[in-house]
């Protein structure tokens, strides 16, 4: 979560952007009520898989961490590429990585507990 916080606090110093939440614009156009709720739904998801991972049954949780990490990587990925910042491209790839390493363990985890 601290990675997302860090590139946002970045992201305030590049032109434009101070100016642009001032006027209510985002990257996706207006900052109207829709598309904030679906900016913030993204960052919800994240934040709830933290708490979600050790409240769930391990199925339930092995099959949405491989899910949603697969398309938080996809979406980092895809930022990484379309980013105009070095900053940002930088960030990206290591949430991309870091998501990719979530599939990946969710994937090799055993299924059962010899305990």
């Amino acid at each position: 979560m601290s990675l997302y916080i860090y590139c946002d606090y970045f992201e305030f110093y590049t032109p434009n952007k101070i100016e642009g939440m001032i006027n209510g614009t985002t990257i996706f156009g207006s900052g109207d009520q829709s598309t904030l709720l679906g900016l913030s739904s993204i960052m919800l998801v994240t934040s709830l898989m933290i708490c979600l991972s050790v409240l769930l049954p391990a199925t339930i949780n092995r099959v949405l961490n491989i899910l949603i990490g697969f398309i938080m990587t996809l979406m980092q990925v895809y930022i990484a590429y379309i980013a105009g910042w070095y900053f940002y491209k930088m960030y990206a790839i290591v949430e991309a990585t870091l998501t990719l390493i979530v599939v990946w363990q969710a994937w090799n985890w055993p299924k059962e507990s010899n305990a």
